[in-house]
């Protein structure tokens, strides 16, 4: 049954009280941008459109609401405060230190879908809730997502558009709070709805255009959208900055600007009678079964024999089909590039666990997170280089306790001939700055095997580097492998050196390893096939019996696996020379390159003879 308009209006009223009281307590907030959504999402709750079960916030059935404008987090808190989940005492100690009501929605909350607040990231998250919802659990779920209109000109969200469109996801509904202002001033489109509903209905999604403060325009667009049954629904809702507040609205000046406690007072008395305490119901979902995987399992065994050429590229496409057989809430995306990254293997396999992003590695990264916030555990490829497009959405990530498994293949100049513009030379960086992520660049496709099942295992973000060249086995299967791990490959009494390769470098340090000994030079020799986190005590144990250590990488040395390693050793004393790319990059064969920026096999040699 519909809510009485009376009492959604009274609800928004009590809603906006609750907003203004809160961030003037703080003095600080964006209670403009709330006050301008306030009608939209009190008819969306507790107008019977949302349905949730607020007692259990991870229900799998519950309708998902992210606000992609993650600065009007006052606005979700107050929903919540006359949802009996928040008392009005918790709601005034907003964005305190220790308060789980931040700046912007962070898992502190318990209703916060995903950490929201850098823009333009949203509807790529419920992308990919609404992928789980309609081809995973399916399940009846729709997922709203809450938008601000300057984050339109963000290009992730029409990465976000034109993805949605291509999966049918009629389960999906965007609703734009269209209030003209953004942070310095008029939006780019301003007022004109028109510009935005030719781009939605260009991109294919079904588009409403309503007064965004017409309790029964939206109460009539939302029980539209709930019975939309083809396409993503974008409502365009036309709003006034600072609404209900008539000396701040649709003026500039306001945005992030809290009330004094004397403007705060005038502001409530405009409000007129509010009703403190009145509170809303939020409908229950309908009890549905969440489909479990049920296709068949390929029974596969990968096996690699000692001096086979495989490219780990390609064996992280194998051994995707391996895990799954362990691990069936995976799901794996990659950016137009699986046969590339080899993830076409595991889409050969399983189909329908596998979807195809294309060309837009933010959204795909966005999605991942989506997934991942529904229980998936997403496997997500491309080329190492292009990770760095994502990287605010990888950095955003962290913040919603993610559990993506990124692999990056085609990384470093030994990738060849194709040239600077393909080589993942920062990838490392990017990767070992993420809170709680772990690190690894396997050498084998042994070693492929064995991270992989620690990746999946591993709770958190996992970043995986992977080779374009074909490199020999040189692990037995019964190998193992730990998260914080090294391998000392070769060792004596006699070691002057220590030398510390990873991936490709490993073979180049074994070469320059086989040259000297035949000169009667030792040195020691680590793969170190965990950059993050480090084995401190194999390094140490190093640093302290030979002279000094060598870290050899295919990679830029900010931020890399030299960096890495003598961060790490500082406070023992031990010296670290680092070889890693210094020049720009250029096409040439993979030898080549390594000889011209100094990190083959040759270059190990000169540097350990001018240390001895």
């Amino acid at each position: 049954m519909a809510t009485p308009h009376k009492k959604l209006k009274d609800l928004a009223t009590t809603a906006r009280s609750l907003i203004l009281r809160s961030t003037t307590a703080a003095g600080t907030g964006h209670p403009s941008s709330s006050l301008s959504a306030t009608d939209l999402m009190t008819t969306l709750m507790f107008g019977g459109f949302f349905h949730a079960d607020i007692d259990d916030p991870q229900n799998p059935l519950n309708d998902r609401l992210i606000f992609s404008k993650g600065h009007a987090a006052p606005l979700l808190y107050a929903l919540y405060t006359m949802a009996h989940k928040v008392a009005e005492a918790d709601l005034l100690k907003l964005r305190q230190f220790g308060s789980p009501l931040e700046g912007h929605p962070t898992m502190q909350f318990p209703y916060t879908e995903a950490a929201t607040g850098s823009l333009g990231q949203g509807l790529s998250i419920g992308v990919g809730m609404a992928i789980n919802g309609k081809y995973l659990d399916q399940v009846s779920y729709r997922t709203f997502v809450l938008l601000g209109d300057s984050e339109m000109a963000e290009g992730s969200v029409w990465e976000a558009f034109q993805l949605a469109e291509h999966y049918k996801l009629h389960n999906l509904v965007a609703i734009l709070d269209l209030n003209r202002l953004g942070q310095r001033g008029e939006t780019m489109y301003g007022h004109n709805e028109k510009v935005y509903l030719r781009h939605a209905e260009a991109f294919g999604w079904r588009v409403y255009v309503i007064d965004g403060h017409d309790y029964e325009e939206i109460a009539q667009c939302y029980g539209d959208a709930l019975r939309e049954k083809e396409k993503p629904v974008l409502i365009i809702a036309k709003t006034i900055k600072g609404k209900g507040v008539s000396f701040i609205e649709n003026k500039l000046g306001w945005h992030g600007r809290a009330l004094t406690t004397e403007e705060c007072k005038l502001a409530l008395a405009e409000l007129g009678d509010v009703q403190q305490s009145l509170r809303g119901v939020i409908f229950k979902p309908p009890h549905e079964d969440i489909q479990k995987y049920g296709g068949e399992i390929h029974t596969v065994e990968t096996v690699y024999n000692l001096g086979d050429k495989v490219a780990t590229r390609k064996a992280y496409g194998e051994n995707l089909v391996a895990l799954f057989q362990k691990h069936q809430n995976m799901v794996v995306l990659d950016a137009e590039v699986s046969n590339s990254t080899h993830a076409d293997i595991f889409q050969k396999a399983y189909p329908e666990r596998f979807f195809e992003m294309f060309i837009a590695e933010q959204n795909m990264v966005g999605a991942a997170l989506g997934l991942s916030r529904r229980g998936k555990l997403p496997f997500v490829s491309t080329f190492a280089a292009f990770f760095t497009r994502a990287a605010d959405q990888i950095r955003m990530s962290q913040y919603s306790k993610s559990n993506i498994k990124f692999v990056g293949s085609h990384a470093g100049v030994s990738i060849g001939e194709d040239g600077a513009s393909q080589m993942g030379l920062e990838d490392i960086a990017l990767f070992r700055s993420l809170l709680g992520a772990a690190v690894f660049y396997p050498a084998d496709a042994v070693a492929v095997s064995k991270i992989m099942q620690l990746a999946a295992d591993y709770v958190g973000n996992v970043y995986i580097r992977t080779t374009r060249k074909e490199t020999p086995v040189i692990y037995k299967s019964t190998e193992t492998f730990v998260v914080g791990g090294s391998k000392t490959l070769k060792t004596s009494e006699r070691d002057f050196v220590t030398v510390v390769g990873a991936g490709v470098t490993l073979f180049e340090a074994l070469k320059a390893y086989d040259i000297l000994v035949k000169e009667g030079k030792f040195i020691r020799v680590i793969d170190l096939y965990s950059i993050k986190p480090l084995d401190l005590v194999t390094l140490k144990k190093a640093a302290s019996e030979t002279r000094a250590i060598v870290t050899v990488e295919d990679h830029y040395e900010a931020g890399g696996i030299g960096e890495a390693v003598a961060g790490a050793l500082s406070a023992t004393g031990a010296i670290v020379h680092r070889l890693a790319v210094q020049k720009m990059p250029r096409s040439g064969k993979p030898d080549e390159l390594l000889a011209y920026e100094g990190i083959n096999a040759a270059s190990i040699i000169q540097k350990v003879k001018s240390i001895i």
